[in-house]
């Protein structure tokens, strides 16, 4: 099945910067960001209808049984980012969303209290890059590491953050 990489792009285009606390949005925007780790954003923007064809429509709890049947299922799909270290990383953070319960009850819970679920405005110079780090990206990075989630470095955890609304980028 093919799949047009525009389409990705777009609905990437549409939901990235606006807050969110939609838990199938936030599961979507960490995998971008994990796929997105060596590659360019559209390239991982564009690949968003594939990813939601492999990855149970972005539902987190069913992603989390997937096991190696479906990880060979999902490396034979022909439009598939194939890095069986991502692909595994989106399983293992799956279930690591489950596993945050009962302290959170899911994942918008958990990401959004990092800032009292407020968002949080991060002052920049002109022209900075989008993936520049920031102290709340580094945290966060460090605590869902510290809660057995895979691929989420500082950079990749700024830019789910700011993907998903919870840091609000304004030029200084």
């Amino acid at each position: 099945m093919q799949h047009d990489s525009n389409i990705g792009i777009n609905e990437y285009h549409r939901l990235f910067g606006h807050e969110t606390h939609d838990n199938r949005v936030l599961f979507e925007l960490l995998t971008v960001a994990v796929f997105q780790a060596g590659l360019s954003w559209q390239v991982a923007a564009g690949k968003i209808p594939v990813f939601r064809q492999v990855f149970a429509d972005f539902d987190y709890q069913k992603v989390a049984g997937f096991d190696e049947p479906e990880l060979e299922a999902i490396m034979q799909q022909p439009e598939m980012i194939k890095n069986p270290r991502k692909i595994r990383a989106i399983i293992s953070n799956s279930r690591a969303i489950i596993r945050l319960a009962p302290k959170f009850a899911d994942l918008n819970d958990y990401l959004w209290h990092f800032t009292e679920q407020q968002v949080w405005v991060m002052s920049i110079e002109p022209d900075q890059p989008l993936n520049q780090q920031s102290s709340l990206g580094t945290f966060v990075a460090k605590d869902m590491k510290k809660h057995g989630f895979k691929f989420v470095g500082p950079t990749t955890v700024q830019l789910l953050l700011i993907a998903a609304g919870i840091i609000q980028r304004l030029e200084k």
